[in-house]
């Protein structure tokens, strides 16, 4: 039995206790009568607590909640604190009138539910007695909060719809169709009419369209003449049925209209064609609305068929809800009823019918393609519903697939399988999004990098001054010692000293013939002043043990060392091990190296820029 009825108006939420209920008579005359009496009814509930609503948006926000069958925290507290808690002996059943909130209630707060015909009693009573029964709410308040909340409900749901791109669709192809029922009938109107004036132009003219544009350019048959055969083959399109209506003018057997007459055919043939240009224009909206709502949908099965597909269903969500069997016999309802009354056989295909895969199959094979037709469907319908990103790429494998289906009922090669195909697709379209990823990389990689050539020259650069500034200041770090190797390593790959020679005269010639720019000569003259600066301190202050500066009082060490690396060439990590292992007296260097040193050490020598010291080394006198 209930105990206490839920009654939620636009003010708020009432709770109502059930005093007395009558469940056996409670389809009797008299009790149908007491619920319309106030004084009897007020026996029967009585109001326990009202909450109302905090302002238009909470009420709104509340009644959204109702129609999904969603409780709302506002409902919830409100119950929480009204109603008693369920005991052994006493059970609390609350009447509620909608199914989906009686789960709802029933699964948040664990109270039993009923939506039986004596709640829908009670609250009709309830809401035929409300202005009095609810004391807190001030005469004509209710309807005013109805109104308002009705208006802004029906707002939310027409602006938040979910399918108004659908919708578009479906009004589209309504009046896509209807177009051409109308069309057709003006057209045939048209030929009637003016057949009474030129009847052998139905026989060479068959394009409704075409057919209402030579209607209204060549009115009477009579002034019809070759001048203007250039107009009727660019109406046409073709130079003999030109000739032809021509040649049929001269020898017509209709009669002769009046101009008031031709007037109005006139009119009549402006406004089929008129039709007919909408109808292009509106097929044109159509293609371009059904290729971003829906673009696997008709890239499989066509624009036209998807679109009364969608129309069917209702919108493009219910379509994707649909099992294959059902997108199957779409359209098909009156003959599978019939059908199954009758216990004959049953449709094999509705709407897509109309495709072009269905039509190509044998008679035998229709049914089986048009099975596997509506399967490729409901997953295309089901990709466009539920995808964030658009894409035909789907729709364009299914359509493959169904080929090979109509190739494999004909000659019986096989088929690929579904899931290859999707799998297929899905890295088609990683691969297409990470290819912009990689196209920027490579071009910031290029503006990055330098050329090789470059990097090998400053590199060197580098290295030179480093080691001037070091010569400079009389300290050497373990890097420098691997700066050292790694220039020894260099020269080793160079090549002989003959052409080095030869490569230096020339380079010297090129090199008079041009200008020294300024950034060169300031460099120049800064490494001029720390070398200098870095003699004197060296005349006072003796070498370190580390470091090994090249000079003349040492030459049968530099003899011993050429023809050592003369006799035993050794690769560049043996030469490394060495250089670590030994100190930079023992180490053995090329000449050339050792008269860069040279060159460093001894007064008469000038330091020069870095591309100078390539080309300029010249030995000390």
């Amino acid at each position: 039995m209930v105990n206490y009825v839920l009654f939620e108006i636009a003010c708020g939420y009432s709770l109502f206790e059930c005093l007395q209920a009558e469940e056996i008579g409670s389809k009797l005359e008299q009790v149908q009568k007491a619920v319309q009496d106030l004084a009897k009814f007020g026996k029967i509930v009585k109001l326990k607590s009202f909450v109302p609503f905090k302002g238009s948006v909470h009420a709104l926000e509340n009644a959204n909640d109702i129609s999904e069958g969603v409780v709302n925290e506002h409902l919830k507290s409100f119950l929480d604190l009204n109603l008693p808690k369920p005991g052994k002996k006493s059970k609390v059943v609350l009447g509620v009138i909608d199914k989906n909130l009686a789960g709802a209630i029933k699964s948040e707060l664990g109270h039993d539910c009923e939506t039986s015909e004596i709640v829908l009693e009670l609250v009709r009573g309830i809401r035929l007695h409300a202005d009095k029964l609810l004391n807190q709410v001030k005469e004509g308040e209710i309807i005013r909060s109805q109104l308002g909340l009705g208006h802004s409900y029906s707002r939310a749901k027409v602006k938040f719809n979910v399918n108004r791109a659908d919708n578009m669709i479906i009004q589209a192809i309504t009046l896509l169709d209807q177009l051409d029922k109308d069309i057709n009938t003006f057209a045939m109107r048209v030929r009637e009419w003016y057949s009474w004036h030129f009847p052998e132009l139905v026989k060479i003219i068959n394009d409704n369209h075409q057919y209402s544009v030579l209607a209204k350019f060549i009115q009477n048959k009579s002034k019809l003449t070759e001048d203007r055969l250039d107009d009727l083959i660019e109406i046409t399109g073709d130079e003999s049925k030109a000739k032809q209506i021509i040649d049929a003018a001269r020898s017509s057997m209709g009669t002769d209209i009046s101009a008031l007459d031709m007037i109005n055919i006139e009119h009549f043939a402006d406004r089929v064609i008129n039709l007919a240009n909408y109808r292009k224009q509106l097929h044109e909206y159509l293609l371009s609305k059904m290729s971003n709502v829906a673009p696997n949908l008709s890239a499989l099965i066509g624009e036209i068929v998807g679109a009364r597909l969608i129309s069917h269903a209702g919108s493009l969500t219910n379509l994707s809800k649909c099992p294959a069997s059902t997108v199957q016999i779409l359209g098909a309802e009156k003959a599978l009823f019939r059908a199954l009354k009758t216990k004959s056989n049953t449709p094999k295909y509705g709407l897509i019918y109309h495709s072009s895969f269905i039509g190509r199959a044998g008679t035998k094979n229709k049914g089986r393609i048009s099975r596997f037709l509506a399967n490729k469907c409901t997953i295309a319908s089901r990709i466009d519903c539920f995808t964030e990103k658009p894409t035909s790429k789907f729709g364009e494998a299914f359509k493959t697939q169904v080929e090979e289906r109509l190739q494999f009922y004909e000659t019986g090669a096989s088929t690929s399988k579904n899931e290859d195909v999707i799998k297929k697709v899905l890295n088609e379209i990683e691969n297409e999004e990470d290819q912009p990823m990689e196209v920027d990389q490579e071009k910031s990689s290029k503006k990055r990098k330098a050329s090789p050539g470059t990097q090998v020259e400053a590199s060197k650069k580098h290295k030179k001054t480093k080691a001037l500034l070091n010569a400079v200041d009389g300290e050497t770090t373990e890097p420098d010692k691997k700066d050292n190797v790694d220039e020894m390593d260099t020269d080793a790959i160079k090549p002989s000293k003959k052409k080095n020679k030869e490569v230096n005269e020339s380079n010297v010639k090129k090199k008079k013939d041009k200008k020294n720019k300024d950034e060169e000569v300031s460099q120049t003259t800064d490494i001029e002043e720390k070398v200098s600066n870095g003699r004197n301190i060296r005349e006072e202050t003796p070498p370190p043990k580390k470091v090994a500066f090249a000079s003349e009082e040492t030459p049968t060490k530099e003899k011993k060392g050429n023809d050592a690396s003369m006799v035993t060439p050794q690769s560049d990590k043996k030469k490394k091990d060495k250089n670590k292992d030994t100190t930079p007296l023992s180490t053995p260097k090329s000449d050339k190296k050792k008269k860069d040193k040279k060159e460093e050490m001894t007064p008469s020598s000038t330091p020069k820029s870095d591309k100078k010291d390539k080309n300029e080394e010249t030995t000390p006198s």
